[in-house]
């Protein structure tokens, strides 16, 4: 199309088309050539454009309008390969790319998921699937693209909903020291000491997957979590670092899991130094589709609620261990937790404190198992007295 010729500024030039429309182009940075991306109704407006254009340019804010042409789909795929993640993260992270993600942005460009389409494609998706879920798949669009804003690709992270990212999951239930009992006897005795640290350790299902005979001292009655190996949804056993640095750990147990400690040491664990302390009938590592089968047979025969998971064992531990006297810091390092809150800094909880906090479980758990042994039922619940 034809058009007037251009009116030279001290930065860029406006022109006007033979269709009374104005446009404005100027030169960046590297001396390329820029155009607006639309047309102007009137030469004012058009120059309004390009001075906001070259404020940007003098408080170094200016972006190239095709920096953003980068494709989503290929932009998130990449930055998860960048990450170095643990394979159970990078799996979470390309689950929640491919069912929830990618559908919706994945033939986008960086610079064309808006702010409004964020808040469309969340709404569309709590009408679909769960808040926890629709809460993770967020929080990883958000952290996408804010390393997109780092990289200079877009100016602003759309993701701008306050509390979008954040979950808030039921509070889970505690069971009783009887209940963890009756759990312990129905999974059946191969798998009964891994109910008691799961409670009393209180250990994740992964770590106790990768403890070797190496980690326990009888004597002393410590278990040393070195690893952890979860089991990755292809059924592949994940051997590597616990979940965080804190969760490599000396766990000093209870006094009352000394014979189960032994009995599965002589009749189940692996000979050797780095023999599996958990393996299975037939002598194969732990899987979590076996032992689930399992947990859930026993949560049946003890009339546990569906929900209860063997995770919440760690949350028995948990109270447990408060209840017998042991500080928000104890707690933590028995169960493998770290924390940014300032207050925990200054709080400590050596070898010697874990043992005393063992010690008061000892006494909690014992005390308990009387007092059920007391009761008409005669259900004999004392062990190791």
């Amino acid at each position: 199309m034809g058009n007037k010729k251009g009116t030279r500024r001290r930065f860029g030039a406006v022109r006007q088309y033979r269709s009374g429309r104005w446009t404005a182009s100027y030169r960046g940075p590297d001396g390329q050539e820029f155009r607006a991306p639309e047309t102007f109704s009137t030469k004012r407006d058009a120059e309004v454009w390009l001075s906001q254009v070259e404020a940007d340019l003098s408080r170094g804010d200016w972006q190239d309008p095709d920096a953003g042409a980068v494709n989503f789909k290929q932009y998130a795929l990449q930055w998860v390969d960048e990450r170095g993640l643990a394979p159970t993260t990078d799996e979470l992270y390309r689950r929640l790319l491919r069912l929830h993600l990618l559908p919706a942005f994945g033939d986008l460009d960086l610079d064309e998921i808006t702010a409004p389409r964020v808040r469309t494609w969340r709404t569309e998706r709590l009408k679909a699937t769960g808040a926890t879920t629709v809460a993770k798949s967020y929080r990883l669009l958000k952290a996408i693209m804010e390393t997109a804003v780092d990289d200079e690709l877009i100016r602003r992270n759309p993701c701008r909903i306050r509390g979008a990212g954040k979950e808030s999951a039921a509070e889970r239930q505690i069971a009783t020291v009887d209940q963890v009992d009756a759990l312990a006897d129905a999974i059946g005795p191969r798998w009964r000491l891994m109910v008691f640290l799961g409670a009393y350790g209180p250990m994740r299902p992964e770590e106790q997957a990768e403890l070797r005979r190496k980690d326990v001292d009888l004597d002393a009655m410590t278990i040393r979590v070195r690893q952890a190996a979860p089991e990755l949804t292809t059924g592949k056993r994940a051997e590597g670092p616990t979940k965080s640095e804190a969760g490599k750990r000396v766990v000093v147990l209870p006094a009352f899991l000394r014979t189960d400690l032994r009995r599965h040491l002589d009749w189940y664990a692996e000979k050797g130094p780095d023999g599996l302390l958990f393996v299975g009938e037939k002598g194969k590592p732990f899987r979590r589709s076996t032992f689930g089968r399992k947990w859930r047979r026993a949560r049946a025969a003890v009339g546990m609620p569906d929900g209860f998971r063997f995770y919440d064992l760690r949350h028995t531990g948990h109270t447990l261990a408060t209840r017998s006297g042991a500080t928000l810091k104890d707690t933590m390092v028995r169960a493998g937790q770290s924390s940014e809150k300032a207050a925990l800094i200054y709080q400590h909880s050596d070898l010697a404190r874990q043992q005393e906090v063992a010690s008061g479980l000892d006494q909690l758990v014992r005390a308990a198992r009387l007092k059920g042994a007391e009761q008409p039922s005669g259900a004999d619940l004392v062990r190791d007295a």
